[in-house]
């Protein structure tokens, strides 16, 4: 049995998923798409090493900072390490909150062409020259529907899209299996909802937790060991904002404001994207204590 547990950033899905994992015996594959990037750790809520030694997790750094990625390849390696879980255990446990990647479970996207590097280059060279909104305006006439998943102006993503229209003359849409996601027999999907008042409350807590936890020096130990700060793996809130910050382009309370604000943006996006998923069987954290949520799940 394939469970999947999402929800918005702060919702609570790490305390939950562990005990889960515990009761199931099972391992957590992270559904998240920056925790498996090396060296990110603060600003994208890893679990923490006494966590890992609890449980097993896979897709946590396991990419270098300059590697490219995407929710195709985190299918590709979702399959891989569930055969492999299922070999010992009766369940296999999937914890996240990135949309695409989640999709990629229920609705597993169709193969396309691997990047062609000369696309690649010439593209990156474009933006170099007019900017990314250039490019966001040549994928919104080939692939609007594409855009509407994206969250804000990706550039990874607005490029692979490009890149794959250029390769085969198809929207990047065209590769996603169309009409409506419907989890197979064997997977249940479960979600943590507050209400949002009380969701921003954790969000803007949860950042302070990270500064405390030293956000800004992890950002400046990456920049340090010559990390640029043009990064794919970068365009991440938390990172970006705090590089203005050691740039001096805002002042710390102005990028930690920022990060409150984005993260929060970015959790009605999250939300809004899952009210589109009827199947989604919904905790509500605020009114369950976690025995009961296990319960439910169980």
């Amino acid at each position: 049995m394939r469970i999947i547990l999402l929800g918005p950033t702060a919702s609570g899905k790490t305390e939950l998923s562990l005990k889960l994992a515990e009761n199931l015996d099972t391992a957590i594959i992270s559904a998240d798409s920056r925790q498996c990037y090396k060296h990110i750790d603060i600003g994208t809520a890893k679990p923490s090493p006494e966590e890992m030694k609890r449980v097993r997790h896979y897709n946590i750094s396991l990419l270098d900072l300059e590697e490219d990625d995407n929710a195709m390849n985190f299918q590709r390696r979702a399959k891989a390490w569930e055969q492999k879980i299922l070999e010992k255990s009766d369940h296999v446990l999937y914890v996240g909150g990135s949309t695409l990647h989640i999709q990629s479970l229920i609705q597993p996207f169709n193969e396309m062409p691997e990047a062609d590097e000369d696309n690649i280059t010439k593209l990156n060279e474009r933006v170099e020259r007019e900017g990314l909104e250039s490019l966001y305006n040549m994928l919104k006439e080939i692939d609007p529907e594409y855009l509407e998943k994206m969250d804000g102006m990706n550039r990874q993503r607005i490029i692979r899209a490009l890149d794959v229209w250029m390769q085969t003359g198809k929207p990047f849409s065209s590769f996603h299996q169309r009409g409506e996601i419907q989890p197979d027999e064997n997977t249940v999907v479960f979600g943590l909802r507050w209400p949002r008042q009380k969701l921003y409350e954790r969000i803007n807590k949860r950042v302070d937790q990270m500064v405390e936890q030293g956000l800004v020096n992890e950002v400046k130990s990456i920049l340090e060991a010559g990390h640029s700060k043009d990064l794919q793996s970068l365009n991440t809130v938390g990172y970006q904002e705090i590089i203005k910050y050691l740039d001096g382009e805002w002042s710390l309370e102005k990028a930690i404001e920022k990060i409150k604000t984005s993260t929060r943006r970015y959790s009605k996006r999250q939300m809004t994207w899952y009210k589109r998923w009827e199947f989604i069987h919904w905790l509500e954290p605020d009114k369950m204590i976690v025995d009961e949520m296990l319960q439910r799940i169980g």
